[in-house]
């Protein structure tokens, strides 16, 4: 068992080159922030209040992850290809 502090390391370099890869771009950001306030509202998605909030939206990257801000309040957080719209 003499590999295994090489195996965790390979390990920890292949999740965070994973993480870097699959970092959500701006549009996928803006994308589920439409489709989730689409999903809550009807009314809204008629009005188009998803677009008008991911148009406002400032997208920020740490390299492993990333989220939208509009304002003081953040819109949605990602990572690994996923994108979490807060409420």
């Amino acid at each position: 068992m003499r590999n295994t502090p090489l195996i965790t390391v390979a390990t920890l370099a292949a999740a965070l080159l994973l993480a870097v890869a699959l970092n959500p771009s701006p549009e996928r950001h803006r994308e589920r922030i439409k489709e989730a306030v689409g999903e809550r509202s009807p009314v809204a998605r008629v009005f188009g209040v998803g677009a008008l909030k991911a148009f406002a939206s400032n997208y920020h990257s740490l390299g492993v992850a990333s989220y939208t801000q509009a304002g003081d309040k953040t819109l949605s957080v990602g990572a690994f290809g996923m994108v979490f719209v807060m409420q």
